[in-house]
C-alpha cells in the first residue's frame, strides 16, 4: 500500500530538509512547490500560481498512489481543511497518510529563514518578520485527531465533496 506523506509547518520548521529524508527512506517522489515557483516565475506566490502548481502536483500525487508509489508532500498546509482533503483524497485512493508536523519557535524560525537567505537567495524567497507574525496567527495547529485519522468525513459548508472542495482551493486539481 502507497503512504502519502504530508508535512505540515511554516516556512523554517525544517520542513524540505524531512522532505528529503522521508522521500528517501521510505522511495518516495517529493514535491515541494517553492522548488517550482521560484525558477518557473521568480516568486513564491506569483499572483495565485501557487495554488495552481499546487492542484497540479497533488493531482500527481494521486497518479502516482494509484501506481503505489510513495508520495511526499511538502506543503506546509496550514489549515485543517487542507490537511482533511488530502487525508481523504489519499485515503479514497487506498493509500495510507501520515501527517507530519514540524513545529518551530519564532525566533529559531526567523534565524534559519535569514540564514537561507543569506546561503541560498536564488532557490528561496525574502520573509520579513512581520510576514511570519502575519502567517504564526493564520496557521492551525493540528489537533490530535488529525494524528490520528479522525478529521471530518465532509467538507465545510457549501461544498458537497472533498474532490469538488479541492478544486475550490486549488483550481488545477482534478481526478483522473
Amino acid at each position: 500500500m502507497a503512504i502519502l506523506i504530508l508535512l505540515v509547518g511554516l516556512p523554517g520548521a525544517g520542513k524540505t530538509t524531512l522532505a528529503r529524508r522521508l522521500a528517501s527512506e521510505y522511495s518516495g517522489l517529493r514535491l515541494t512547490p517553492d522548488e517550482w515557483m521560484i525558477p518557473l516565475f521568480g516568486d513564491s506566490d506569483a499572483n495565485g500560481k501557487r495554488d495552481v502548481l499546487e492542484g497540479r502536483m497533488i493531482t500527481l500525487a494521486l497518479q502516482l498512489l494509484r501506481l503505489e508509489t510513495n508520495v511526499v508532500l511538502d506543503f506546509g498546509c496550514w489549515s485543517r481543511d487542507e490537511r482533511s482533503c488530502l487525508r481523504w483524497l489519499a485515503e479514497n485512493e487506498g493509500a495510507s497518510f501520515r501527517l507530519v508536523y514540524l513545529p518551530v519557535e519564532r525566533n529559531r524560525q526567523l534565524e534559519r529563514i535569514k540564514d537561507r537567505w543569506a546561503n541560498a537567495p536564488d532557490s528561496t524567497f525574502s520573509v520579513t518578520a512581520a510576514d511570519l507574525d502575519r502567517w504564526r496567527a493564520m496557521f492551525e495547529v493540528p489537533e490530535a485527531n488529525e494524528f490520528e485519522g479522525l478529521v471530518a468525513a465532509t467538507p465545510p459548508p457549501r461544498r458537497t465533496s472533498w474532490p469538488e472542495w479541492a478544486q475550490g482551493r486549488w483550481p488545477s486539481f482534478s481526478i483522473d
